[in-house]
């Protein structure tokens, strides 16, 4: 497993989004992107993240920011996500895991003294150059927007 850290290149990834369109970081060469790994759509902490973000969306963007969820949900589930929650971003359909390994966003997790392999919760804040410039590891999911600005000292 690679070990990503600030300063790094950002893993290239291609992969389906919740329309069935491909999406890949070539995609968004010259542009800053807010790419969020999370566990699972419609859970409580995962709807707080993204919506969010969703909230905030107009000061991301006025920021310069795309913003992009990846998950191992199926794309029907994302549309549903979004759907649901009026969410304006695109979100990545990562069933086969490829992209969270790239990311090292897969791994160990423990919960009630068991330990099973999830979706380690995590923000990649990727520059205009596509070079990862702040990692997000401990997410705070009500308030991540501000978390980011924060991190980013914006």
């Amino acid at each position: 497993m690679n070990n990503l850290k600030e300063g790094d290149k950002a893993p290239y990834f291609k992969g389906i989004d919740q329309n069935g369109s491909n999406i890949s970081l070539d995609d968004y060469k010259g542009k800053k992107v807010i790419l969020y790994f999370y566990p699972k759509d419609d859970t409580p902490g995962c709807t707080a993240e993204a919506c969010n973000l969703r909230d905030n969306y107009t000061d991301l963007l006025d920021k310069g920011f795309e913003v992009i969820g990846i998950s191992p949900d199926s794309e029907k589930s994302h549309l549903n996500f979004i759907k649901k929650n009026d969410l304006p971003f695109r979100l990545i359909s990562d069933t086969n895991k490829e992209i969270l390994n790239l990311y090292n966003a897969w791994g160990e997790k423990k919960m009630y003294g068991k330990t099973y392999d999830g979706v380690l919760r995590k923000t990649f804040v990727i520059d205009k150059n596509q070079n990862i410039e702040k990692i997000i590891t401990k997410v705070k999911t009500k308030d991540h927007t501000n978390q980011i600005f924060g991190e980013l000292k914006i």
